[in-house]
């Protein structure tokens, strides 16, 4: 059996990888190289903590358990680092998101605890007192995702086509696709898995479906000592709020900011972010960049004396109806797509790779794919 996947993110390694090990002979396509958009600059969070309650919550969960399989395995190993996300309210209205999501997690069978303003002055010594509260979330990760990218491909018999950009779909005389047209030629396949984030959209038929939503972020210098004396991760309530976390909280701000400040295993911190549907999408602006850098040294003070090394912008794909697509592509019983993470992609990407792998192999799929189902979109399809 043989598979073209569109797209060299984490998903289509991901796939790829689960598909390789089965024994397919697989080809990735990637229009640029891989992790070159939306994987390349994620925040790496492999976290339940910051997901919709629901099908995204159960899949997180899903997502998180097969990083600490696959680094018990040895291929994350290194690669995928432990640790706890703490999620912090400064008002009462952050408080009040805190405390209804904290309530979700716990119905799921995710380890929370409350803590007071006390509780978390001896548990986070650098936080500010400005900081009225928080949520502890055991059990998390962080990965790089171009780093997640590459132990997959160097793990299993991938070819990997760069700067090869499909541009339709074959056909045979009764309408079946047996491959894709590319710039460099046609090429061949029993199936096709469409994993090109906002690529996907023409290929599919559905330019408004998916959404090119903008994040900014920042890295800054090596600070050890205040790294280590933070014991996790920390996200603002304002995060969860941004993304509509409780019903009626959603933002009205287009630049959707939301802060996360992460300690990374180099005595670095990432540094985010803003959640944008309008504005130049390749670039930073000055302020973007100063307004995150002022919500973090407001939740954590001794940021003000640390340099920031670089910004930069990513292109996360999402669906209007928030779910990703994943699935076997209406009308067509060999065309499968995963796309639509928005800020996801990395926490989902292993997990979901596995399922399509399943779905392409006809072998049962543990992740419960129906709330995904592309076919909930009518418009979408093989595009001609």
């Amino acid at each position: 059996m043989s598979v073209i996947i569109i797209g060299c993110g984490i998903v289509g390694a991901s796939t790829a990888y689960f598909l390789a090990r089965a024994g397919v002979q697989v080809e990735i396509l990637d229009a640029i190289e891989p992790a070159a958009q939306a994987t390349g600059s994620a925040d790496g969070a492999v976290s339940v903590a910051s997901k919709r309650p629901g099908p995204v919550m159960n899949a997180a969960l899903a997502g998180i358990a097969l990083y600490r399989e696959l680094a018990v395995q040895g291929l994350f190993e290194g690669a995928f680092k432990s640790r706890s996300t703490f999620v912090l309210a400064s008002s009462p209205v952050e408080r009040e998101v805190l405390e209804a999501h904290a309530a979700v997690l716990r119905s799921v069978g995710v380890r929370v605890e409350m803590l007071t303003s006390t509780d978390l002055r001896a548990r986070f010594a650098p936080l500010s007192d400005a900081v009225i509260m928080g949520l502890e979330v055991f059990d998390e990760g962080h990965a790089i995702g171009y780093q997640i990218v590459h132990r997959l491909l160097s793990a299993a018999p991938v070819n990997v086509r760069r700067n090869c950009r499909v541009e339709s779909f074959l056909r045979d005389g009764n309408g079946r696709v047996t491959g894709v047209v590319t710039n460099h030629g046609p090429m061949l396949a029993d199936a096709v898995v469409v994993a090109s984030g906002n690529g996907s959209a023409d290929l599919l038929g559905i330019p408004d479906v998916l959404i090119a939503r903008k994040g900014q972020l920042l890295v800054t210098e090596r600070a050890p000592a205040l790294n280590a004396a933070m014991p996790g991760a920390i996200m603002s309530g304002r995060y969860l709020i941004s993304k509509g976390m409780q019903a009626g909280t959603a933002l009205a701000s287009d630049r959707g900011y939301g802060t996360v400040v992460d300690p990374l295993a180099t005595g670095q911190f990432l540094i985010g972010g803003t959640r944008e549907d309008s504005g130049e999408k390749a670039t930073n602006d000055a302020e973007a960049v100063a307004e995150v850098l002022r919500r973090a040294v407001e939740m954590v003070p001794g940021l003000a004396g640390v340099r920031l090394l670089r910004a930069f912008a990513g292109i996360r794909t999402a669906v209007i109806d928030s779910k990703p697509l994943i699935g076997r592509v209406p009308d067509a019983d060999n065309v499968y797509v995963a796309t639509g993470f928005e800020g996801d992609g990395i926490c989902l990407g292993p997990v979901t790779g596995k399922a399509i792998s399943q779905l392409v192999l006809d072998r049962s799929v543990d992740l419960d794919l129906a709330p995904f189902s592309p076919a909930r979109f009518a418009q979408l399809g093989v595009a001609a």
